[in-house]
C-alpha cells in the first residue's frame, strides 16, 4: 500500500465556505470536491476518530451543525482543520482528501449505517 503522505494530484484551490460549512478543493487535474464540513469532521484521520489500529474506529455522533473555524497548512502534504467543537488533531492529507471526495457517497452510507446500527443519531 502507498504511504499516506505520497500523492498524485495537488490541491490547486482550498476554499472554506464557513457559511455552508463546506470545503471545496480544486485538483490539479481539474477534479472539484465539496465536503461537508460533518463529513471531514466523523472521518477525521486522528487518533481520536481513527483509533491507533485496525478496527478501532470510533463513530462520532451529533456533529450535524459542526462547523469548520479555521484551515491552517501541515507542510506541504496536508492541511489541519479545526472545527467549532474544538477538535483540531486530525490531519487531512492531499490522498485523504481525494478519498474523501471520490468515495463521499459511499464513505457518508457507511457513516449512516453505523450510526442507526447503534442508535445513535447526527443530531446533538
Amino acid at each position: 500500500m502507498a504511504d499516506d503522505f505520497d500523492t498524485t494530484h495537488w490541491p490547486v484551490e482550498i476554499r472554506l465556505k464557513r457559511a455552508e460549512k463546506r470545503l471545496d478543493i480544486t485538483f490539479d487535474d481539474g477534479k472539484t470536491f465539496s465536503l461537508p464540513a460533518e463529513l471531514l469532521r466523523v472521518e477525521s484521520p486522528s487518533a481520536e476518530v481513527m483509533g491507533h489500529g485496525p478496527g478501532q474506529k470510533t463513530i462520532v455522533s451529533g456533529r450535524r451543525h459542526v462547523g469548520i473555524m479555521e484551515v491552517r497548512p501541515e507542510g506541504n502534504y496536508a492541511i489541519r482543520l479545526i472545527f467549532d467543537d474544538l477538535h483540531e488533531t486530525g490531519i487531512y492529507t492531499w490522498r485523504y482528501l481525494r478519498e474523501l471526495g471520490e468515495r463521499q457517497d459511499e464513505i457518508w452510507q457507511r457513516y449512516l449505517e453505523a450510526l442507526g446500527a447503534r442508535g445513535l443519531s447526527r443530531d446533538p
